[in-house]
């Protein structure tokens, strides 16, 4: 996939000043977070993990990996979202605020991830690196949503991951990480790792199936509103794989799930034609295309296990 050139949208006068000035991208502060919240609700599924990540720890928070900024418009009002940091994210309708979001991210550390639906990384990254740059890795995804769980014959280990299934997890963590950028985050930064595991673990935000010790499945809630839970981390032990296990796990977790929320959603790489298989058959249906920029060789995954 290659990024296409983007038409130059003249986004008028853009300040990090006063909320006064047209499209302003300001941080965010507490006391703000019923506002943004109200503001991520309009669509739930493309802002689950911001909207997650605020209400657990707060617009402020080390947590967060990144800090919080608004896009506002002349009269104060909030026209986007972002999240910039080690994953930088962005919600806004508005070419302005894209604009806005980009030329602030230029003046910050660089993260390691960005991503988000396809035409707006796209237009991001343009203004990002004015088209001198080619990012490092870039991963087309698709997003799907389940709406109702298939049917499926429940699995009776299936259950939530404790404090001593950790290093079970981490490890199989790691494994999908490597797969997916390279890089072995049990390397590069063995403890946080091993700190956001624990603490989703401790969320009950881990579910595990596992007998003789040994991990046949599993599956992380990277993100959880009331409108919507956000799944990552989906493994099947390779010598249970096309056995309907997967099928049957992922079903099972559905149920229990959408008793507390509206709709459950996730990522498939975009190539991964027998992974979409699987999740058509669970019932999962395409949303929109979503692009994933790596920015360094340092990377150490996406959102999820990050």
């Amino acid at each position: 996939m290659a990024f296409t050139t983007q038409q130059e949208i003249s986004p008028g006068s853009i300040s990090f000043g006063s909320i006064r000035e047209p499209h302003c991208a300001l941080p965010l502060t507490a006391g703000e977070e019923g506002e943004v919240l109200t503001f991520l609700a309009v669509r739930p599924l493309h802002t689950v993990f911001m909207a997650s990540l605020i209400r657990d720890n707060g617009i402020i928070s080390d947590l967060n990996r990144g800090s919080f900024y608004g896009c506002r418009n002349k009269n104060g009002e909030l026209k986007g979202v972002a999240l910039l940091g080690h994953a930088t994210l962005i919600e806004t309708e508005s070419a302005h605020c894209i604009k806005a979001f980009a030329d602030l991210a230029k003046h910050r550390a660089p993260g390691h991830l960005i991503r988000g639906e396809q035409h707006k990384i796209e237009s991001f990254w343009n203004y990002f690196t004015a088209g001198n740059q080619k990012p490092r890795l870039l991963c087309g995804e698709l997003l799907l949503q389940l709406k109702a769980p298939s049917l499926a014959a429940p699995i009776a280990g299936l259950r939530l991951a404790t404090d001593a299934d950790l290093e079970t997890v981490v490890n199989v963590n790691a494994s999908l990480v490597c797969d997916e950028s390279g890089i072995n985050p049990l390397l590069r930064d063995p403890q946080g790792f091993r700190e956001r595991a624990a603490r989703r673990i401790r969320k009950g935000r881990v579910w595990v199936w596992i007998e003789n010790q040994q991990l046949l499945y599993k599956t992380d809630i990277v993100a959880d509103t009331p409108e919507t839970i956000y799944l990552e981390g989906v493994y099947v032990h390779p010598e249970h794989r096309k056995q309907g296990y997967g099928l049957r796990c992922i079903s099972q977790l559905a149920v229990a799930l959408l008793n507390r929320t509206k709709t459950i959603c996730l990522t498939v790489n975009e190539k991964a034609a027998g992974t979409q298989r699987f999740y058509k058959r669970a019932g999962y249906e395409f949303v929109s295309r979503y692009d994933s920029i790596y920015l360094d060789s340092q990377t150490e995954s996406s959102i999820s296990v990050a």
